[in-house]
């Protein structure tokens, strides 16, 4: 029988297809996962909502992520990748604009926790499509586009809350004004991901012992940076706004995450094939931790933009930057190695907002949350500094 060959396909379509792929994570992480932190202020004010709450119906999304990642490797997926990424997208956007259809705490919880099964999904299979698309068309130098698409995301989504904010919208409109700016993500995806014929999944071509015995630790790793990171990104925008002395500058601290977050994928990539292994992986880590312990000691506004902007420039480095060393340690079916450190990275998070919630309780503050979660970053980057992958 004769083996069907797919036609060589032109740069422009590798590069539409690592743009969808900019485009897929921007709606469902950047704009789905995280509008949660900017919105958050408005309605602590609005609805009297405690640490405790919006540190629970946060981590109700990371659960829905945790539950999104072990399906992903279960899953069977009839029709192919790409029609559940768009499923997942449509998902994260209905999710998104239903928040403001609702004021109780049980529909937070469940909406929250749908748009994480929603973001889990989008982040597996945009990395199992689009890199592995990418690697067959020899443009494995656009691996890293998709992933500023969540810097992107939180950039534009930023500059939508804080400019209805400031004309006196609520923050039902809020949401729903988000959920409307997915929509247009997702049209474009739609484009973006035309069919076309699906490259073959391409094991590494040489896998040394030592890079498959690195993968635990590096899973491992993963969720110790999702518990670190999260905590300042859920609650960042909040304890701005909490903070009297700091509080002019909370319009543009999640921008500014968002800003940083844009080329930071590219040089870490870049750096990675510098310095090789995971060393990349663990200075970034370790960067995004004295970041953030930093601006426990020190409450200016340069201490918190300095915490905003090594947030930025450094968690969508480190999840890229997971994923691709992961992909690296083991041949086989790159959704499931991806949806594996997707769910240790899941269940970090979980447990981080929840963590943080309560800890606000021991002295009315996010002092001992943000030290916890600095700590996480750190032991991430010590657990990596010597792994080969």
């Amino acid at each position: 029988m004769a083996r069907h060959i797919s036609p060589e396909p032109s740069s422009g379509s590798a590069f539409a297809i690592a743009l969808g792929g900019l485009v897929a994570l921007a709606v469902g992480i950047g704009v789905g996962r995280f509008v949660y932190t900017p919105i958050l202020p408005f309605m602590t004010e609005a609805l009297g909502l405690t640490p405790a709450e919006s540190g629970l119906i946060a981590s109700s999304n990371f659960l829905g992520h945790l539950v999104g990642a072990l399906a992903a490797v279960r899953a069977r997926m009839r029709g192919g990748h790409r029609r559940w990424l768009l499923c997942a997208l449509a998902l994260s956007t209905a999710t998104t604009a239903a928040m403001g259809l609702t004021t109780s705490m049980a529909g937070f919880i469940v909406l929250r926790f749908a748009g994480g099964v929603a973001s889990a999904l989008a982040i597996v299979l945009t990395t199992a499509l689009v890199l592995d698309r990418l690697a067959a068309y020899g443009r494995p130098g656009l691996s890293w586009m998709p992933y500023a698409g969540v810097g992107t995301g939180i950039a534009l989504s930023a500059v939508l809350v804080a400019a209805l904010g400031a004309h006196g919208a609520q923050w039902a409109e809020l949401w729903m004004a988000c959920g409307a700016l997915s929509l247009t993500g997702l049209v474009a995806c739609v484009c973006l991901f035309r069919e076309v014929p699906g490259a073959a999944s391409q094991p590494p071509a040489h896998l040394e012992d030592g890079a498959a015995r690195s993968l635990p630790r590096l899973v491992i790793a993963y969720g110790l940076f999702g518990f670190g990171y999260v905590i300042t990104a859920t609650f960042i925008s909040q304890m701005v706004r909490t903070t009297p002395q700091i509080a002019s500058v909370e319009p543009i601290v999640w921008l500014l995450v968002g800003l940083a977050a844009l080329p930071s994928v590219a040089f870490w990539i870049w750096l990675d094939r510098r310095l090789g292994h995971c060393l990349a992986f663990s200075l970034a880590c370790l960067l995004g931790g004295l970041c953030i312990g930093a601006s426990v000691f020190e409450t200016s506004i340069a201490a918190v933009l300095l915490a905003a902007a090594g947030l930025g420039a450094t968690f969508m480095g480190i999840t890229a930057l997971g994923l691709i060393n992961a992909r690296r340690s083991i041949a086989g079916d790159p959704r499931r190695v991806a949806a594996v450190m997707t769910a240790s990275f899941g269940l970090g998070q979980m447990i981080g907002p929840t963590f943080a919630g309560y800890a606000y309780r021991i002295g009315d503050s996010f002092q001992i949350p943000s030290l916890a979660a600095a700590a996480a970053l750190v032991a991430a980057a010590a657990l990596t500094v010597r792994l080969r992958a």
